[in-house]
């Protein structure tokens, strides 16, 4: 590329960067800086999905390499929701102390629960025939449930779980609680989770004792443009 002769350079000189190519360069030195302090082995946010292109969980952002990426986490949005996800850990545990100590002299006080055991559960595979989305439909029975309890239920990446060593970032779960049943796991694909109501809800049947909860993962079109508008399906 011939950069003397660029608009506004002198004789012999690089020539005046134009946008893009400033972009770019800040981008390689963001990649470089990155790559010194972040091993993407042990990256918890770090996913590379079936499309071949990179997400960060954090962010819920799409990227088409680990350059990209790491430029990614030299940002401010990631920067700033580190920030927020470590505030909101170390809140967490001090009003975990703070349950865990009454009274004057700082008594400890535990909750004792007796768990009963794994609820009994089926699992039925679903494809929706307009859009074509993989689900599956969870149902859980918790005849001997504790009163005035409802099941919750939270997805945990595979970095978080310590049951399984060495970690598979191919796999996400699913957690159910609910007392006094024993916390119970499933293993899904590490695909994103269409979170549009009417493709991911959670319902308890207070009568029967029963837990509903639907999983339905976007499409490989929705993954893959997902980060970019227009692109990344209809709106709901």
């Amino acid at each position: 590329m011939d950069y003397q002769n660029r608009a506004g350079s002198k004789f012999g000189g690089g020539g005046v960067a134009s946008q893009s190519a400033t972009n770019a360069d800040r981008r390689e030195r963001l990649r470089k800086l990155a790559l010194e302090t972040i091993d993407l082995d042990k990256d918890p946010y770090f996913f590379k999905n079936h499309v071949g292109s990179f997400e960060c969980r954090l962010c819920l952002t799409v990227h088409q390499n680990d350059g990209s990426y790491l430029a990614h986490t030299q940002g401010r949005k990631h920067q700033t929701n580190l920030a927020r996800r470590a505030a909101k850990e170390a809140q967490l545990g001090r009003k975990k102390d703070e349950e865990s100590y009454t009274g004057a002299n700082a008594v400890q006080v535990k909750k004792n629960v007796v768990k009963i055991g794994r609820p009994g559960y089926q699992i039925t595979k679903t494809l929706d025939p307009i859009t074509r989305q993989q689900g599956l439909l969870f149902n859980l029975q918790y005849p001997e449930i504790s009163p005035n309890t409802v099941p919750r239920i939270r997805f945990m990446s595979a970095y978080e779980q310590k049951v399984e060593d060495p970690p598979d970032k191919s796999f996400q779960y699913l957690l159910v609680a609910a007392e006094p049943y024993e916390t119970c796991g499933f293993k899904l694909q590490a695909r994103e989770v269409d979170r549009s109501e009417d493709k991911h809800w959670t319902w308890f049947d207070a009568d029967r004792k029963e837990f509903w909860i639907q999983v339905t993962f976007k499409t490989e079109r929705e993954e893959r443009y997902s980060g970019v508008p227009g692109l990344g399906g209809p709106r709901r």
